[in-house]
């Protein structure tokens, strides 16, 4: 194992899957982290910005278009190169438009781009999920996904640090501007890149692009344990999911300013997701798949705690950065683990639409339980909110007990799909 992750450091297949990471995760963290700042520098309710997580729908529904992307075959590039090429120059026009707008003025608007680009968002990281699976051989998958999953969290580095910071000195709009121009990552890497499909690779109908997938999985343990599955999959990280929905405006209610939270808060967290990311992947070696959801789950509820303290404690340069990168290493470590789990449970016969299927009900705790943490807040307070994300954490440990007990570890060694 240890061969196999010195020699994939110099691997190109890992410098794809780190770039399009990249690629895959800015316009979501421009979404999560930069807008809501935006909004609640213009003295948008609370409640507003919270509701406004409702039209990241797309990233818990991308599994109902997964299959057209995977049975039609656009007439330039290729399968995959195709789609991720259409996706990506709509989403550099989408976040640079933002730029013109004014949310005290133009909020419907705003929703309305808001909407596409997580639409757009949505289905780049369907094709870019397809075409990780097709690039990497079975043995590379771990350290593939490890590479890609700290490529898409460095990438908050953009709108959460650098953009941050630019809009406590120059207009916002530059600071749109700054994160669109950083989507030409992405963009290059489909210029320089090879077309992993083959031809004739595509479904020939697309009922069989559809059906198929969804077949395989539903028979394969029986449709009892694959709902139970999708239930883990939502209830795993819904409590940190609630926890950072609205963590930037939380920063800016304790007193933070824009630089404060892009250099101290945005330093920690990355720190901390860095090291959960590493030392998970380095520990699950060890662990397997189950026990690592157990431990890595253990500390991504504990971690939540850290903003209780914030909350008693308030404008405070070290709490802020404790608090912020122990969270972000529970997010890392739980993150890493679930990756993990999905890749393990996908059939790679069927990896766009099951990934996309997967990844989706993972993301409906951020997308619709998110959009209620503002009236929380206003109801409750940051302290008493934050207990509650702790609470509501526990089900999906309980789950576990389940979905992978801890001494059944003999299936979970590795994250290559045996179906």
């Amino acid at each position: 194992m240890t061969k196999t992750l010195s020699q994939a450091l110099l691997n190109q297949r890992m410098l794809i899957c780190i770039t399009t990471g990249f690629s895959s995760g800015l316009p979501l963290y421009l979404l999560i982290q930069f807008v809501p700042a935006w909004l609640r520098s213009a003295q948008i309710d609370l409640a507003t910005i919270g509701l406004i997580n409702l039209v990241l729908f797309p990233y818990t529904w991308k599994f109902l278009w997964s299959p057209a992307m995977d049975r039609y075959v656009l007439p330039f590039f290729g399968r995959r190169r195709g789609w991720m090429l259409i996706t990506q120059l709509g989403l550099i026009a989408l976040m640079a438009s933002l730029s013109l707008f004014d949310p005290e003025q133009q909020l419907k608007q705003i929703i309305f781009i808001v909407g596409a680009i997580a639409f757009f968002s949505a289905s780049q990281d369907i094709v870019i999920d397809a075409y990780r699976r097709e690039l990497l051989p079975d043995v590379e998958l771990g350290a593939g996904n490890g590479f890609y999953a700290q490529a898409y969290r460095l990438s908050s580095f953009v709108p959460g640090s650098l953009a941050m910071i630019l809009a406590g000195y120059f207009p916002w709009s530059l600071a749109h501007l700054s994160i669109a121009v950083f989507m030409l990552v992405g963009l290059v890497t489909t210029l320089l890149i090879k077309e992993t499909s083959r031809p004739g690779e595509a479904p020939l109908t697309l009922k069989s692009a559809i059906v198929d997938p969804f077949n395989e999985f539903f028979q394969r343990e029986g449709w009892r344990q694959a709902v139970l599955m999708l239930l883990f999959l939502m209830l795993y990280k819904l409590g940190d999911s609630m926890a950072t929905a609205l963590e930037t405006p939380f920063f800016l209610d304790m007193g933070f300013s824009t630089v404060e939270i892009g250099s101290i808060a945005k330093i920690a967290k990355t720190t901390g997701a860095t090291l959960g990311t590493i030392l998970g992947g380095i520990v699950m070696i060890k662990l397997g798949i189950n026990r690592s959801l157990w431990v890595f789950g253990g500390f991504q509820l504990v971690s939540i705690l850290g903003y209780v303290l914030l909350s008693i404690v308030g404008y405070n340069h070290l709490v802020l950065a404790f608090a912020s990168g122990f969270e972000y290493f529970g997010v890392g470590l739980g993150s890493v683990a679930l990756i993990a789990y999905m890749a393990k449970s996908t059939n790679r016969l069927f990896t766009a639409t099951q990934l996309a299927l997967f990844s989706s009900i993972a993301a409906v705790p951020r997308t619709f339980v998110s959009a209620t943490t503002g009236y929380i807040i206003e109801a409750l307070g940051y302290t008493q909110f934050f207990i509650i994300c702790f609470v509501v954490a526990l089900p999906g440990m309980l789950m576990l007990i389940k979905i992978a007990p801890w001494h059944d570890v003999a299936k979970t060694r590795s994250i290559t799909p045996d179906h």
